[in-house]
């Protein structure tokens, strides 16, 4: 269905005025165009006296409603406000895509607005989002000011020229149902007072995001310090070895290390005592994680005096990883905003108190590992078992996958590479190598193993022979090349590329072509040195830590972005592969039955589900709709892990609540812990996990905890 409705005139100057942008009162200057749209001119009054008129969208692909003026332009003001009162004629939230035209240029935005009473709209006119702002996601709309309702639009894309408006259009993808919406008049207002309005006053002294309410959420010292006090009672948990291993099942070998070992056909970790372990862990579980700049976003906070004190100070956190690339507000003053709270209740020499409680609450939620980043002081207190990573770092060449989310790939052809992995080895052992509580080494953290995009897999490799010829990395592919190929010409026939000799090949810039099913040899190329480079990779980290510590288990690369190279030649070298996925279950982030053919244990070292109904913005990289839903997800992936036959263990992202204003490190800002900034713990979910680690992990009783 197409339904057009067109106010055309003659006579208006060449540039209009914004007020004339009224639907409602369309009169002479205004065209008004409706696609698979219809527009009832009726005038409705809102109870605030704002006049509306019904718009409905048809079931259609992209139904809409296009304003435009009869003449010339709209002048609105450059780096301005356009705001549109509407409302929502349905009893559900409906998605609008507002587009602000000029010319061929487009400025776009996508809301959800909720039912209710009408509200403004607001649109900057010029590109922004939360990343702008220091944080991965942006405030909920719509807010009240305290005297209207306002939507404002904190993600825009696009780039238009403001005093040459063409058209405004105002659309919906795809209703399965007609979806009625009531719009107003059209404003223009100069300046950026409502995105800034839309980030205010979000953050209260403690952290806590103030326009909205929710269990945990505190009000006063005292409150904070009842609740966050509120260690549960740790029982003895009988059926346990004293690092967590199953006494029920049949004992295995002892070797006085964490190890590997397959019986009754499934793959077990086995405690230094030999007893089945399936490692349930948190990751981050530290004190430091709660630390958002301040400087430059002072407005968001009602109280950053804590910034100024002991909890306060200065990084800078700019950077060409992908990581940063459209970040702001990303250097200098910060306030870590944990800390700060776990001293109101502990004093300020917490350290040894806080891990204290820390370790009582993992325990009585039936944890039984120290994920990733964990405070290593925690290796002290001896307790439960825990994981250290090895961070190489050093001047060795480097290899763009054009994703390089944390930076670049290393090259583990470079000898330097071999000299850097030495130092790193000795730095993470030193203090460990003798203690059996540790239950093994990761290397490196989700490495830019590929690209993005369905040609992502071979980034890698392409990157590597885009390389000059003192590139290791590029030197061992064109080895393996000439190898395979007598000449440069059957190379050349081969990629389908023009080269007359191997020195337009070995160049700096020369650019490999996607694999395509003409020329199949690129696939089967890249896959070679891919998975060469995979098991240099790994190769070199397992000879050099073997050497350095004989006795714990190497767990692999904590692979996120990977391909089936890399996990293959994991779990042919490491002792455990490491695996960092963010999905459903288990077999929907990578594949599970590939490890059982390969007859090799796997980790996954990072996964959660989020909600946004407990103050942080964000619901992670899983999310639920809601709060109660987090320990429900978290049952079905664990029990799925538990019942691969591979899986060994799954280590929760993470322990503490991002920050509302995003973390220091790159933004992130979910509500994906077991605590919340305040060090509150959310009591139905740990209680589900309680029950979900109990059944997994094994034993009975034990203290179900908050």
């Amino acid at each position: 269905m197409r339904t057009i409705l067109t106010f055309a005139f003659l006579g208006l100057p060449a540039i209009a005025h914004a007020a004339a942008v009224d639907p409602v009162h369309p009169g002479t200057a205004l065209r008004v165009k409706a696609t698979n749209a219809v527009l009832d001119p009726t005038v409705r009054k809102a109870a605030d006296g704002s006049e509306l008129v019904a718009l409905t969208f048809q079931p259609s692909v992209a139904p809409s409603l296009t304003l435009s003026p009869t003449q010339g332009a709209w002048h609105w003001p450059a780096n301005g406000t356009m705001r549109l009162r509407v409302q929502n004629g349905m009893p559900w939230p409906v998605t609008l895509i507002v587009d602000v035209a000029s010319g061929d240029k487009h400025l776009k935005t996508t809301v959800g607005l909720p039912p209710g009473p009408p509200q403004t709209l607001s649109l900057p006119l010029h590109a922004t989002s939360p990343r702008a702002f220091g944080m991965q996601v942006g405030p909920p709309m719509p807010f009240d000011d305290g005297t209207i309702k306002r939507l404002v639009a904190t993600s825009v894309d696009g780039a238009i020229d403001a005093a040459h408006v063409s058209s405004v259009t105002v659309s919906m993808p795809q209703p399965g149902a007609a979806q009625t919406v009531l719009i107003g008049a059209i404003d223009d207002v100069p300046g950026d007072a409502d995105l800034k309005a839309a980030y205010t006053g979000i953050v209260d002294r403690y952290g806590q995001y103030t326009r909205a309410t929710w269990p945990e959420k505190i009000a006063s010292d005292a409150e904070l310090k009842q609740c966050a006090d509120a260690t549960p009672h740790v029982d003895a948990v009988a059926g346990l070895d004293r690092y967590g291993g199953r006494t029920d099942l049949a004992a295995m070998k002892a070797t006085g290390w964490f190890h590997t070992q397959k019986q009754n056909g499934r793959w077990w970790l086995v405690t230094p005592e030999g007893h089945a372990f399936f490692s349930l862990g948190v990751n981050a579980v530290n004190h430091t994680d709660g630390r958002t700049y301040v400087q430059g976003r002072e407005f968001m906070f009602t109280d950053a005096s804590g910034a100024s004190g002991r909890f306060g100070g200065t990084a800078d956190s700019r950077s060409d990883n992908g990581s940063q690339r459209d970040n702001g507000m990303n250097h200098g003053r910060w306030w870590d905003i944990y800390a700060n709270n776990v001293a109101r209740t502990l004093g300020d020499d917490f350290a040894k108190a806080w891990r204290a409680r820390t370790l009582d609450r993992l325990k009585a939620w039936r944890f039984n590992t120290l994920g990733n980043w964990s405070d290593p002081a925690f290796a002290t207190d001896r307790r439960m078992a825990y994981t250290v990573p090895i961070l190489i770092r050093g001047d060795f060449n480097t290899v763009s996958t054009g994703y390089d989310y944390w930076g670049r790939m290393p090259d583990p052809f470079d000898p330097r590479f071999v000299t850097a992995t030495e130092h790193a080895v000795a730095a993470a052992t030193r203090t460990v190598r003798d203690d059996p509580w540790l239950l093994g080494y990761f290397a490196d953290n989700e490495l830019a193993w590929a690209g993005q995009g369905p040609q992502g897999r071979w980034a890698l490799a392409m990157g590597a022979l885009a390389q000059g010829p003192e590139s290791p990395a590029k030197q061992a592919f064109m080895a393996q090349l000439k190898q395979r190929y007598p000449d440069v010409a059957a190379f050349a026939k081969a990629w389908g590329v023009e080269a007359t000799d191997w020195n337009h090949v070995a160049a700096a810039g020369f650019h490999a072509p996607d694999p395509n099913e003409a020329h199949p040899a690129i696939a089967a190329d890249d896959i070679a040195f891919l998975k060469a480079y995979a098991t240099r990779y790994f190769q070199t980290v397992a000879q050099v830590l073997k050497k350095a510590d004989p006795h714990h288990l190497f767990l692999g690369g904590r692979l996120a972005v990977r391909t089936p190279e890399v996990e293959e030649a994991s779990a042919t070298v490491a002792d455990v592969t490491s695996i960092n996925t963010y999905t459903d279950l288990p077999e929907h982030g990578f594949d599970v039955a590939e490890f059982r053919r390969w007859d090799k244990p796997v980790m996954i070292t990072e996964f959660h589900f989020g909600s946004a109904d407990r103050g942080p913005f964000g619901n992670g990289v899983v999310g639920v709709a809601s709060e109660a839903e987090r320990g429900k997800a978290y049952a079905r992936f664990v029990d799925a892990a538990n019942a691969s036959g591979v899986i060994v263990g799954t280590h929760w992202f993470q322990y503490v609540d991002q920050p509302v204003t995003g973390r220091v490190l790159d933004g992130e800002n979910a509500h994906i812990g077991l605590v919340g900034i305040t060090d509150i713990p959310f009591d139905g979910f740990t209680r589900d996990v309680t029950a979900t680690n109990a059944r997994v992990g094994g034993g009975s009783g034990g203290g179900r905890g908050r």
